[in-house]
């Protein structure tokens, strides 16, 4: 292509400067023998063939086609299939892949304490580096920090009994908000809110708004 480009702008020349062959391929550092040349290939059957093919196989592109044409005896260097593909205008469009649209529903506006319990898990480690967790069981309401309870591992029972010893100290929630552990989606868990008539749930207004309420569980525990 860069040599075609070459060809025209040699003929620019000659034609506005009245330039000598000679004259305009040295200015352009041209060789007079590839100025000249003219190719003798002829595409015609290649394209035809191309086109052809892409009418069987609509959604094939000029790497598969080449395939096709190799295995119909027609041994073509894949980049003149390319050439001639793109020339014929064979080009396929990509599809755009279909996205699942996911719509946060908004948060639920408190007005109350125990109206809604944020549970979240905090990860440390000791000097021997045995793992550590942290069980944080905060308010939504008033940012108050109902527990802080803190093991090498959480089974989905030891989280119910922590609930228990602060349930019995005050009224029960009428919801139960966490962003991640699965001992929060566990059998036991979710029958543990069934039977206490405690609504279980994740944060569905979105990653930003769960980032953030990890923050503020992490601020009113550290408070």
């Amino acid at each position: 292509m860069e040599l075609v480009g070459r060809r025209e702008e040699v003929r620019w020349l000659r034609e506005q400067y009245s330039a000598s062959q000679q004259r305009a391929c040295g200015l352009l550092q041209i060789a007079v023998s590839s100025f000249r040349y003219q190719s003798r290939r002829n595409d015609e059957p290649l394209r035809a063939r191309l086109v052809e093919l892409a009418r069987e196989k609509p959604r094939f592109g000029y790497r598969r086609l080449h395939i096709l044409l190799d295995r119909g005896g027609e041994h073509v260097n894949h980049k003149r299939v390319y050439r001639v593909y793109r020339e014929a205008g064979l080009t396929v469009r990509r599809r755009k892949r279909k996205r699942l649209a996911r719509e946060g529903s908004p948060r639920v506006v408190l007005t109350a304490a125990n109206q809604e319990w944020a549970l979240d898990f905090a990860h440390d480690g000791m000097a021997s580096g045995r793992a550590l967790r942290v069980l944080s069981v905060v308010d939504a309401y008033t940012r108050e920090c109902l527990a802080l309870e803190v093991d090498t591992s959480f089974a989905s029972r030891r989280v119910t009994r922590a609930l228990e010893s602060i349930v019995a100290q005050r009224e029960k929630p009428l919801a139960i908000r966490c962003d991640n552990g699965p001992e929060l989606t566990s059998r036991h868990f979710l029958a543990w809110c069934i039977e206490r008539q405690i609504e279980p749930g994740t944060h569905s207004a979105g990653k930003a708004a769960a980032e953030r309420a990890r923050g503020e569980f992490s601020r009113a525990a550290a408070g």
